[in-house]
């Protein structure tokens, strides 16, 4: 069965459940399945390896999920208007999957999650859309036929799902963010699965 790789990274848990509201949209599309992963925590001083397997969540990202997938979703908290150091290190480290084209007609998508209402999350839908520009995806985002994206009064944008977590960070997605990640799920794997 296709499947479509959503690969996130969460600290705070919002960004976790859009990706599982993400996948959730993927799999209403007939014949279409999500594979939930996630990128470790980076630090500037490493003392141990982090474990191949997370204590809870998704497992780690594997180079071979991208060969596998015929799309992909990714996901990160905004830092500063731009993704969160864990998510770019990845990218970055994808220059021999760059070179062989492993994205290469893939469709793409992006969401993300703030705390405040103009924290960047629009920014940071665009800048993760640069590196799959380089990698040749094409990208999938939220049109206004959607009914959500008009009534919305917090997260959800034609960039890509996005949540409006609050100064009390509160990772329950609002009732329109969430139909407007599913929508996006469901996007994805009905374009990803035309362009395979």
């Amino acid at each position: 069965m296709p499947e479509i790789l959503v690969l996130y990274y969460s600290r705070g848990g919002s960004v976790a459940r859009l990706a599982r509201l993400v996948a959730r949209g993927i799999e209403e599309v007939e014949g279409m399945r999500a594979r939930l992963r996630s990128v470790p925590p980076v630090a500037a001083i490493t003392q141990q390896a982090a474990p191949p397997v997370p204590d809870e969540g998704a497992p780690y990202v594997d180079r071979q999920d991208l060969v596998d997938c015929i799309g992909l979703a990714i996901g990160s908290p905004t830092r500063f208007g731009n993704m969160a150091a864990p998510m770019k290190h990845f990218i970055d480290g994808l220059g021999s999957e760059w070179a062989s084209g492993t994205l290469v007609g893939k469709a793409a998508a992006v969401f993300t999650s703030t705390s405040t209402m103009h924290g960047g999350n629009e920014a940071t839908l665009l800048s993760m859309q640069i590196p799959l520009l380089h990698h040749g995806c094409v990208l999938v985002g939220i049109p206004y036929t959607e009914p959500a994206l008009n009534t919305t009064r917090s997260g959800g944008t034609p960039y890509g799902a996005s949540h409006v977590a609050g100064l009390q960070d509160d990772p329950q997605p609002s009732e329109e963010e969430a139909l407007l990640a599913r929508a996006l799920g469901r996007r994805l794997a009905t374009i990803a699965r035309k362009l395979a």
